[in-house]
This record gives C-alpha cells, sequence and structure tokens, in this order.
C-alpha cells in the first residue's frame, strides 16, 4: 500500500533532450577509447610494440579523437541552442544567484533534505564545468599533436609546409611518414618538435586529470542517485526524471 501511494506521488519531468543523451553516451564510448589506446601508447616500449604498431595505434587514437571532437563541437553548440537544462546558463557554475544555490544545496545535503533539481544541481555543475575543459583541453591538444606527429588535419597541412625542405610539393610532403625526414629541414623540424613539447605534456596532464575526474563523476553520480531516487541515472536514457515533489528549477 505504501510503494502505491509513493507511485501516485511520483511526477516525470522531461530533463535531457536526444541530443544532449546522444552526446554523453557518444563521448563515453570515446573517452573510454582513446584512454585505453592511450595506455597502450604511453606503455607500447614496456608492451614491446613495434615502431609500425605504435604508428598504427596513433592512427586509431586520432580517428577516435575525430569522433569525440566533432561530438564535443556539436554539444559546445548546443550548449547555447539546447533546450534549457542542456545550455550552459543551466550547467555551468556560474550565473545569477549560482552562489546562493550552491550553498543552499549543501545545507540540504548536510541535513539531509538536498533540494530537487530537473537540471543540474549546483553540485553537479562544477563537475561539469571541470569535465568540460578538461575535455576541451584534450581536443585541442590532440588536433594540435595529430597534425604534428602523423601530420593529420586540420593543422597537419600547415606544420608540413613550416618543416618542409624548399622546392619539395605538396603532393610529395603528403605523403611523409612520421619517421621519414629526407624532405624536411632539419632546423625547422627541430623548431616544431619543441613547439609540440608543452601540448604533449597538458595532453598528458589532462589524461591524468582524466582518470581522476571520471571515477569522480560515476561516484557522484551514484551517491546522489542512491541519496535522492530521482531517476539519475535512467534519465539519461529516457530523457525523463521523477520527483514527488516540485523542482526547484
Amino acid at each position: 500500500m505504501r510503494q502505491q501511494e509513493l507511485s501516485a506521488t511520483l511526477k516525470a519531468y522531461p530533463v535531457w533532450d536526444a541530443v544532449t543523451r546522444w552526446f554523453h553516451w557518444i563521448n563515453v564510448l570515446c573517452v573510454l577509447g582513446l584512454l585505453a589506446v592511450g595506455v597502450v601508447i604511453l606503455n607500447a616500449s614496456t608492451l614491446g610494440v613495434s615502431g609500425d604498431g605504435k604508428l598504427a595505434l596513433k592512427t586509431v587514437h586520432v580517428w577516435i579523437g575525430y569522433v569525440f571532437a566533432v561530438n564535443l563541437l556539436w554539444r559546445i553548440v548546443w550548449g547555447f541552442i539546447g533546450n534549457r537544462y542542456a545550455r550552459w546558463s543551466a550547467a555551468l557554475p556560474a550565473g545569477r544567484g549560482y552562489g546562493r544555490d550552491l550553498v543552499a544545496y549543501l545545507r540540504g545535503v548536510k541535513a539531509g533534505e538536498p533540494p530537487a533539481y530537473r537540471g543540474h544541481n549546483p553540485l553537479g555543475r562544477i563537475m561539469v564545468g571541470a569535465l568540460l575543459l578538461l575535455l576541451v583541453n584534450q581536443c585541442v591538444t590532440g588536433l594540435v599533436l595529430a597534425g604534428t606527429d602523423l601530420y593529420f588535419p586540420p593543422f597537419g597541412y600547415w606544420f608540413l609546409d613550416w618543416v618542409g625542405v624548399a622546392g619539395a610539393t605538396a603532393e610529395q610532403l603528403a605523403g611523409l611518414k612520421p619517421a621519414q625526414t629526407e624532405l624536411l629541414n632539419a632546423e625547422a623540424y627541430a623548431a616544431m618538435r619543441d613547439f609540440r613539447k608543452p601540448f604533449i605534456q597538458l595532453h598528458e596532464l589532462g589524461f591524468y586529470a582524466l582518470l581522476f575526474a571520471i571515477p569522480l563523476h560515476i561516484a557522484g553520480v551514484v551517491v546522489t542517485e542512491l541519496r535522492e531516487r530521482n531517476g539519475l541515472v535512467s534519465a539519461m536514457f529516457s530523457g525523463d526524471k521523477v520527483f514527488t515533489g516540485e523542482p526547484r528549477d
């Protein structure tokens, strides 16, 4: 009887639109793939991966990265034109009244009665902001490294033009593999390799930061789901959350 009464008081609210849900799961698959291949690349010597094998792994890493980058770019755009809860004004830790809402939410958590939110709660918005920064960092630095290491788009042509010897045609340079240096200007090539060093460092730092942030994000979702029981996990499949009262937002 108690269960029937509780079910009768629950009300479903649409929250996450289809674009947001598709982005989330495509992003999950891409990040997992990139992390897995990245771990192998970082430990290629220990694992006994050959030079050609490492080149193949980097190529796979870049192609997954392209899907990741396009998906992320579309989500950034959608943050300005999507529904109310997909917009950055509702997802990032900023805006009028955010500080007040965060304090109220933390007080509610401490009291065991956190305010209900259809979209991201104030604490979750901090995680969204952190993850977005890390993902953008990986996207930008990854595209630069793809251009300097494999001469892949969108920056590869520019880097080849930088390091190619005088008189080398675009067709000749386009066929170069990373290990080939006969058509490269040694001084320009060295300068390019110096240019890429901070991007490598940022990419690797972002990699390790994601290894920390992703489990933290999952833990936060699980704890919130168990504490608030509003369908936080299922909403990323169905688009709907359920509440017994009126959500704050």
